[in-house]
């Protein structure tokens, strides 16, 4: 069976949503950006050798509907005649289209694929810009529509973890985080992006009459490089005056979240036998996948379900890992995670996670691969999740 590997993978600064250096590009710019630059680190590949695009995205409409992948795949000059689709796994859509592109190629029915996510947070808001549950659900499992803050309530209270404990994760998350940018542990995955964006007077960019006169926009153009997310400012002193953000005796609070944010991200995923006949040298070799279903009301949780699926697969143990990217949608879910998978929390997320770095939804799975090949890179080792 063919083996697969990933030979580029790279993915855009993280921008804040609403109020960041990315709220005004189109993810769909920033997914074809992304697949232009895996490209480019691929020497010796012709795009029309890639056999399809897939790229997750958590709420595809609005300007990452209309199937973003195709469009991102025609924005960044793939020909007519790659095929492209976009997958929803939400927070894990990212991840997913690495998996199904492994996949893929495992089974000998490609050779090569593009893999990717794309999430604006900024243009298109959190369960999309019209919000429809079904009707029965909401009548008899409401639940299934949980906010996830207080999923993560339910989790924090269940297993245990305590509002110091979750403040204390997101410290050093950001500490964590800061340290990785200031080694330059990112410098080797990230692309910058041109920016430009075009406002009024009144600074948010909307339309108004003014009262008299002319009024002009402004644009303003510059490069987006470096991680605009991580705080320096953050300490426990701060993180401790936060007011809870779901429930008024709660432990999750917006310091110990992740913050809303916008980015993109995309690899190359060949056969072995294809790298090998490029003269490529993979960064990685992918090797298994899991998912598991959980209760919607505990929705953080699960990883520890999936873990031991994928190492059983893999023919692994937790000792044979060396670095574990673990999801930090909010620190609760992760310390609750960490507690009941029983893993070593030196080994998870050593450049910090998503409360520092960002969470764009689609995509945040898959900037999972960049820093898990680096930290694996950096660290020398061998297996990472």
């Amino acid at each position: 069976m063919p083996e697969a590997v990933i030979v580029s993978a790279i993915r855009t600064p993280v921008g804040r949503a609403y109020k960041g250096s990315l709220r005004a590009t189109r993810p769909d710019d920033l997914a074809a950006l992304a697949i232009k630059e895996a490209l480019a680190r691929v020497p010796g590949l012709d795009a029309k050798e890639i056999d399809d695009v897939i790229l997750g995205c958590a709420m595809p409409e609005g300007e990452q509907g209309m199937n973003v992948a195709r469009i991102a795949a025609l924005r960044a000059g793939l020909p007519v005649e790659t095929s492209a689709m976009t997958i929803n796994r939400f927070c894990s859509s990212g991840l997913q289209a690495i998996a199904l592109a492994a996949e893929r190629i495992r089974s000998g029915s490609a050779q090569v694929i593009l893999a990717g996510g794309t999430e604006s947070m900024s243009m298109v808001p959190m369960g999309g810009n019209k919000i429809s549950p079904n009707p029965w659900l909401v009548d008899n499992y409401p639940d299934a529509y949980i906010n996830m803050g207080l999923g993560t309530e339910n989790i924090a209270r269940k297993f245990g973890i305590t509002r110091e404990q979750a403040d204390q994760f997101s410290a050093d998350s950001h500490k964590k985080a800061l340290a990785a940018i200031a080694a330059g542990n990112f410098k080797d995955e990230t692309i910058p992006v041109e920016v430009k964006i075009t406002s009024l007077p009144n600074g948010n960019g909307a339309s108004s009459k003014p009262k008299s006169g002319t009024v002009k926009p402004t644009t303003q153009t510059f490069s987006f490089s470096t991680e605009e997310l991580p705080r320096a400012d953050t300490n426990l002193d701060v993180l401790a005056k936060l007011r809870p953000a779901f429930h008024a005796k709660g432990r999750v609070t917006a310091g110990n979240s992740s913050p809303m944010s916008d980015g993109a991200a995309a690899s190359v995923i060949m056969s072995d036998a294809r790298a090998k006949s490029l003269g490529l040298k993979p960064l990685a070799r992918f090797v298994a996948y899991a998912t598991a279903g959980v209760l919607p009301e505990e929705f953080g949780i699960g990883p520890v379900q999936a873990i031991p699926k994928a190492l059983k697969l893999a023919g692994l143990s937790l000792n044979d890992i060396a670095v574990i990217e673990l999801n930090e949608a909010f620190a609760a879910q992760s310390l609750a995670v960490i507690q009941q998978a029983g893993l070593d929390a030196s080994r998870v997320n050593p450049n910090g996670g998503a409360i520092a770095l960002g969470h764009p939804l689609g995509c945040r799975r898959h900037f999972r691969a960049p820093l898990l090949i680096g930290a694996l890179t950096t660290g020398q080792h061998a297996n990472g999740i």
